[in-house]
């Protein structure tokens, strides 16, 4: 049995990096992120998002700057750009697909 869950949240943690690996350099605001998952999950939340982020920081592929007002940012470390651009593996955790070229 698929535990969808889990396949959401994967999925959701690679498409966060590849949406901060687009606005590199510069950081992007929790909301813009929101918006794009909700591009992709119409029913992702902040909470989620939020979620998935401090995950990917406990990684070491995404730093966070939390505001006292509560606005997120986030920006990519060195190994989130290796993982984004496949210069590194991929460990368990992040659904990134399998490079088909080059």
């Amino acid at each position: 049995m698929i535990d969808q869950a889990k396949v959401r949240r994967e999925a959701m943690r690679w498409y966060l990096l590849l949406a901060l690996y687009n606005g590199s350099p510069e950081q992007v605001c929790e909301e813009l992120l929101l918006s794009t998952m909700q591009g992709i999950f119409p029913d992702a939340t902040a909470l989620e998002v939020r979620r998935e982020l401090d995950y990917l920081e406990a990684r070491s592929l995404v730093l966070l700057r939390k505001e006292p007002a509560g606005r997120w940012w986030a920006d990519l470390t060195r190994h989130g750009t290796d993982m984004s651009e496949y210069t590194i593996d991929c460990q368990p955790g992040i659904a990134r697909p399998v490079k088909t070229w080059g």
